[in-house]
């Protein structure tokens, strides 16, 4: 497989995203929180940055634009129906559309909830879906603009990719929905097994994402609204899926 993704930490707690193709040598960029870091590593591996993805319009996913459009010009696509609050789009998306860069191909998902128009992209020849903040490494992104019903929708579509798929989120909180994915779900073993091994992770200075799909549909109480400990820890045994993903997102917005 041709494909290379590298994890950029940038900001206090964000991620970019380089998905390199070796077979033609173009990168993608996905997302800007900064651009310093960005450009450290691009410069580091002998690459440049043809394309940048822009998952949503919040400032920690794009203000970094700037500086690499000076830098290298690249293409810049985002969603269609979000261009009024994103930069300049070389290259207008809406779901289903087809985004690649060089020999890799990936779908378009409309992930609305954490914003409305928000996107992800999934490549399957990478084994990879680009979700920003919408599903998130033990987490979700904060319903912000979109409903709970929009969020709910936009995690299920998620989950039914390929297990193997890889989760390139968009924030360092894994800990954190950690800690609570456990005051929901304590008596799951892999959740336990999990927070092991995030803090191991952490304690070495080592990113938790991205993280893998299967991983997530084990430990994530965002996606397993339908688990009979969690419904019951919540006395919600009879409710929808919809109105259980609800009430856990509201409790962790208090947590």
């Amino acid at each position: 497989m041709s494909a290379e993704i590298i994890t950029i930490p940038c900001l206090s707690d964000n991620y970019a995203f380089l998905l390199h193709d070796g077979a033609t040598g173009q990168t993608m960029l996905v997302d800007v929180p900064e651009a310093a870091p960005i450009l450290a590593e691009v410069k580091a591996r002998g690459w440049r940055i043809d394309k940048v993805l822009l998952t949503h319009h919040h400032p920690d996913h794009v203000q970094g634009l700037g500086e690499i459009r000076t830098a290298y010009s690249p293409q810049v696509a985002g969603c269609a129906a979000d261009a009024r609050r994103l930069p300049p789009l070389d290259i207008a998306l809406a779901e289903g559309d087809e985004l690649a860069i060089g020999g890799l191909a990936g779908q378009i998902l409309d992930v609305s909830g954490h914003t409305i128009n928000h996107i992800a992209w999934y490549v399957p020849d990478a084994r990879a879906v680009f979700t920003a903040d919408s599903l998130m490494a033990m987490g979700c992104g904060r319903v912000f603009e979109g409903t709970m019903e929009q969020m709910h929708d936009s995690l299920q579509k998620l989950a039914a990719l390929p297990p193997e798929t890889q989760v390139c989120s968009g924030h360092e909180y894994t800990a954190a929905n950690a800690r609570f994915a456990q005051s929901i779900d304590g008596g799951n073993a892999a959740l336990a097994a999990r927070v092991a091994e995030i803090a191991a992770l952490r304690a070495a200075g080592k990113a938790t994402v991205p993280s893998q799909l299967s991983l997530e549909l084990a430990t994530n109480p965002f996606l397993r609204a339908a688990d009979a400990g969690i419904r019951a820890a919540l006395g919600m045994e009879t409710a929808t899926d919809a109105a259980v993903f609800a009430a856990i997102r509201r409790k962790k917005d208090m947590f």
